[in-house]
């Protein structure tokens, strides 16, 4: 998957217009039944892909402007929007959705070329990372909604670069590994790589299963036993 932020942009596009069908395909009761995410109903993952684009847009605002905008005021408030959003009607959530895309996709075809170069605390890297950033939480949380919509349906380019991303950030309680994406010459290792298990499979079962959005039961471990259990991820 390309690194050119003007490329993701459009990615983020498709992603957010497939997550928006997927919405407006559904019962409007389904807004309050549970989510894959623990304490969350569909309504809630909904709220924040919006709210989430929001803060994505002040982001690129600060990049584009240089003057402070925090993604969010606070922990706080974020949580606060994302629960006072949760139980309103499904319409509402979609135009929200398409509204807040909008606002983002404006903030991002105003960005000058030097604009994305700019560092941003809050992600850790420049601001061309936003649009990763973005188009991972769109394509995940579309996941999350529990609606038809899995692992499987990602593209293999996503999917390997989730992968790589999981692997390059793995915090110190992921049990090493070693991993081998089918069709991938070269493996990705979390931890010490010494007597590690080796875990093979498709490349989206691999990511879905690091990122607890999958239960591996297509990937293999070597030698015989029994899968690693991940650290939590996001």
């Amino acid at each position: 998957m390309t690194m050119d932020p003007l490329v993701l942009l459009t990615d983020v596009d498709r992603a957010t217009e497939n997550l928006l069908r997927t919405a407006a395909d559904l019962d409007p009761a389904v807004v309050g039944a549970p989510s894959l995410l623990p304490g969350w109903t569909v309504g809630h993952v909904l709220t924040h892909v919006a709210r989430n684009a929001d803060a994505y847009t002040n982001l690129l605002t600060w990049a584009r402007t240089g003057i402070e905008t925090p993604p969010y005021a606070s922990p706080e408030a974020r949580d606060a929007a994302i629960a006072e959003g949760a139980g309103r009607p499904l319409r509402d959530q979609i135009e929200d959705i398409r509204a807040a895309h909008e606002r983002f996709a404006d903030a991002g075809a105003a960005m000058p070329a030097q604009a994305w170069t700019f560092y941003l605390e809050h992600i850790k890297q420049p601001a061309a990372g936003v649009p990763w950033s973005r188009l991972r939480e769109v394509e995940v949380h579309h996941v999350d909604l529990a609606q038809g919509y899995g692992p499987a349906d990602w593209s293999d380019a996503f999917a390997l670069r989730l992968l790589r991303e999981i692997v390059s950030t793995a915090r110190d309680d992921f049990p090493p590994m070693i991993l081998r994406p089918f069709g991938i010459d070269h493996p990705l290792t979390i931890g010490a790589a010494d007597d590690a298990p080796v875990v093979g499979g498709p490349t989206k079962s691999l990511a879905a299963w690091l990122a607890g959005r999958g239960d591996g039961a297509d990937l293999t471990v070597s030698p015989d036993g029994e899968l690693p259990t991940p650290a939590r991820w996001k």
